[in-house]
């Protein structure tokens, strides 16, 4: 049997390149899709895969552009075969308070973070289904289940896309594909490190396990989701937070 194709979203940020590492372990051929107008980063990604060579590659993608994703998954099914997993792992914030936000920073981060769900799962929901095998794991957030101060936009996006896991999740539940969330706490990414340190200080305080997750953690649950043993699964969310929010 020909090795599974998997494709990441925002796959060559502080997530989702601990999720391609991940994947490719398992023996997952692994595809990276993120901005190449990320150029430093792209470059650095590249040197941290080194080791997984002809097992992780990258592909330029604009979630938030239904046409570009529509090519993209053209492209990538053309070169590796079609795809079996897809990790939403893309993501942007734009943080302030909602009386000074402005209607660019609400759609910008609705674009990305919920819209980019949609162009990707549209294109690639129909031929899991016909080929009876399909793992779509959504990278939510622990503030789409508590809020945050000065995320409306993200808490919002990110409290939707559940809704919309939930939702696929049964429209595809008896073809073989499955559909969850992995909501993480706040983990040791550059996302967290430009939070200021008073208020991550805060943060960690208030996590019960008394600090940051590791990618890694986050990376392992997903891996566990996008199993082929893990079709009883399905519509759930995952949360990865240290104890931040335990829900009844």
């Amino acid at each position: 049997m020909s090795k599974r194709v998997a494709l990441v979203t925002g796959g060559i940020g502080g997530l989702g390149t601990e999720i391609c590492k991940h994947l490719a372990r398992s023996g997952r051929t692994v595809v990276a899709c993120d901005l190449a107008s990320r150029e430093e980063r792209v470059a650095e990604f590249k040197q941290e895969i080194n080791g997984y060579a002809g097992q992780v590659f990258f592909e330029p993608i604009n979630v938030g552009d239904f046409e570009e994703c529509a090519q993209a998954i053209k492209t990538v099914e053309a070169k590796y075969g079609p795809i079996d997993i897809l990790v939403n792992a893309a993501g942007i914030t734009r943080d302030t308070t909602l009386r000074k936000m402005t209607p660019q920073q609400w759609v910008d981060v609705l674009r990305i973070n919920l819209d980019g769900v949609f162009n990707m799962c549209r294109q690639v929901v129909e031929g899991m289904s016909e080929r009876g095998f399909g793992r779509i794991v959504n990278i939510s957030s622990v503030n789409g289940q508590t809020g945050q101060f000065g995320q409306t936009n993200y808490s919002a996006a990110k409290a939707g896309m559940h809704g919309f896991t939930m939702a696929l999740a049964r429209e595809v539940a008896r073809k073989g594909v499955t559909v969850n969330s992995v909501s993480p706490g706040y983990c040791r990414t550059a996302m967290v490190a430009a939070i200021a340190e008073p208020v991550r200080n805060q943060i960690i305080a208030s996590i019960p396990v008394g600090r940051l997750g590791e990618p890694s953690e986050i990376a392992r649950v997903v891996d566990f989701l996008a199993a082929d043993d893990s079709g009883f699964i399905t519509g759930a969310n995952i949360p990865v937070n240290g104890g931040y929010f335990m829900d009844s």
